[in-house]
């Protein structure tokens, strides 16, 4: 894998890839490009309204295809900002639902069996969520030479196979599938008693477990090779995608929260003294907020609470995301 870092410019909500450019949308605007590592030949149009707020975008043999999945539909047009040749279309039941959709190269050669070979190649792919533990990559085939027509069940998937962990983790909400849903919770991590029928003062020094457990991620970077020319190595790569992994929403398998303030460094053991007085035959219980990746813990936070029944506090310490 060679990683290349993307400047601000070139940061959006969708990209596109087809013909000899790279179109990135962000809001109602998108940039194109013609390569994602400088925005040195950068142009920016407007999104033509009916074109804006599209859960999916992807071109294909000289089309744009905006997908609106809420609607269950799809819109073609040549040209985003002006929305010329504009067909809406239903989007067949076979084809929602995706995370990702893409169509193949567009060949603008003059050589007739080039454009027919890059045509009939392939008429569009996306990826789908099949179960909680798997996604798989589709392939679609052309029923006609003018572009893909997502809305009729003509096409015969040519090809449906599972798509490997190391690119699943790249997915947004990708590690829920390799290693579980994002959960946040409150951890018992000391219970103080008094069993005298006197107040008791307890004072003495705690150790909690605070910051980033990279053990957990570093299965996942085996199989990496890293560009000499990237500027972020391996572990830290993993712990950004671990870091906005768990700032998704539930829909990505995420806890929707911000660690902006906590320590991604790696975890340390800590220790912090506390001094309760408690009343006869009371019990105390300390709790630590932490973050995980289905049954691995990933963030142990400094957040600690103190309450007087073992039930575990429902209160979120954390900022949404």
């Amino acid at each position: 894998m060679s990683g290349h870092r993307l400047t601000g410019e070139l940061s959006g909500d969708h990209y596109i890839g087809g013909d000899s450019y790279f179109h990135i949308i962000n809001g109602n605007s998108y940039r194109r490009v013609t390569s994602l590592e400088t925005d040195s030949d950068s142009v920016v149009y407007s999104l033509h309204p009916n074109c804006q707020g599209g859960d999916h975008y992807f071109a294909a043999c000289g089309y744009f295809y905006i997908i609106f999945q809420e609607k269950g539909t799809y819109r073609r047009t040549t040209n985003m900002t002006k929305d010329s040749y504009a067909e809406v279309h239903t989007l067949h039941p076979k084809f929602r639902d995706g995370l990702y959709y893409w169509g193949p190269p567009y060949y603008k050669q003059k050589d007739e069996k080039t454009i027919l070979k890059a045509l009939y190649s392939g008429c569009f792919s996306f990826l789908k969520p099949t179960s909680e533990l798997r996604v798989e990559f589709c392939s679609s085939t052309l029923s006609n030479s003018t572009g893909p027509d997502p809305s009729k069940d003509e096409h015969t998937v040519r090809e449906v196979c599972p798509v490997h962990p190391d690119v699943i983790n790249f997915l947004p909400g990708g590690l829920s599938v390799t290693k579980g849903p994002a959960i946040s919770m409150w951890e018992n991590i000391k219970t103080i008693t008094n069993d005298s029928n006197t107040p008791v003062t307890w004072e003495k020094k705690i150790t909690k477990k605070v910051g980033y457990n990279k053990e957990k991620m570093t299965q996942m970077t085996r199989n990496w090779k890293i560009a000499a020319c990237s500027s972020i190595e391996s572990g830290e790569l993993a712990k950004l995608i671990a870091k906005v992994q768990v700032s998704h929403s539930a829909e990505y398998g995420g806890s929707h929260v911000s660690t902006e303030d906590e320590s991604w460094k790696d975890a340390t053991e800590e220790e912090e003294k506390l001094t309760l007085v408690l009343k006869p035959k009371e019990s105390v219980y300390l709790w630590q907020y932490k973050l995980g990746l289905g049954q691995e813990s990933l963030l142990f936070c400094r957040n600690l609470k103190i309450t007087d029944v073992p039930n575990r506090p429902t209160e979120v310490p954390l900022a949404p995301a």
